[in-house]
Parts: structure tokens; sequence; C-alpha cells
């Protein structure tokens, strides 16, 4: 099994932060994720039933984020993951969790993190 369903881009405003103004304001973090299943019997069926359906990850993960508050994005990464490893039917995750505008002059900072059991033909 190697087949990835992905999101890109999912933005959710949370609390995140370590300084008190950060604290008292709500800011847009940014996810992607990968997550590995086999999507041959849905692929077969047309039967979304069979399929790690990317709308209900996206939308558990936007009720979960916004309901949270978190100091470090790192405890979100490993938070996130360990969610869609639980409630999902999938064995492994990449995750980038992104804080656009944290740092002057760039872009988007954050941390990418995998976890679960990696298949060995999935790549890079």
């Amino acid at each position: 099994m190697s087949d990835i369903v992905y999101i890109r881009e999912l933005e959710i405003n949370t609390v995140i932060g370590i300084y008190d103004w950060e604290r008292k304001i709500r800011q847009t973090v940014s996810l992607d994720l990968d997550m590995v299943t086999d999507i041959g019997a849905a692929a077969a069926g047309e039967d979304i039933e069979q399929t790690l359906n990317y709308k209900a990850v996206s939308k558990r993960l936007i009720a979960y984020i916004e309901a949270a508050e978190f100091l470090l994005i790192e405890t979100m990464a490993e938070k996130v993951a360990e969610l869609v490893l639980a409630e999902f039917p999938t064995p492994w995750i990449r995750l980038r969790v992104g804080k656009p505008g944290a740092v002057t002059g760039a872009k988007d900072v954050g941390v990418i993190i995998e976890r679960g059991e990696r298949p060995p033909r999935l790549p890079m």
C-alpha cells in the first residue's frame, strides 16, 4: 500500500504562541497532510466509504484546532498527527504545520513531522 490522500494549505484560525499578546488573539496556521491509504477498493466501487475521506479529515481538524490552544506549533503537530492516526484509516502521516507571518521577512515558518508506519515503497 503506497497510495496517498493529501490535503494542502488547510488554513485554520486558533490561539497559538508563547507571548502574552499571542494568547489574546487568533492566528492562522496552515497544514499540509500526506496520509497513506489504499484507494483501490474506493476506485473500483466508486465508494467514498472505502477510502480515506479528505473532507472528513479536514472538518475534524478544523473543529479540533479552532477549539484548542497551543503554545508551540510542535505541540500542535504532535496532537494533530495523533488524532489523524487514531481516528482515520491510515497507518502513516506526513504533516507540515506552518505559521505564516510569524517571522518578519519569511512567508511561512513551521515544522514537518512523519508519524506511524512508513510503507517501504513510499516516495520521499
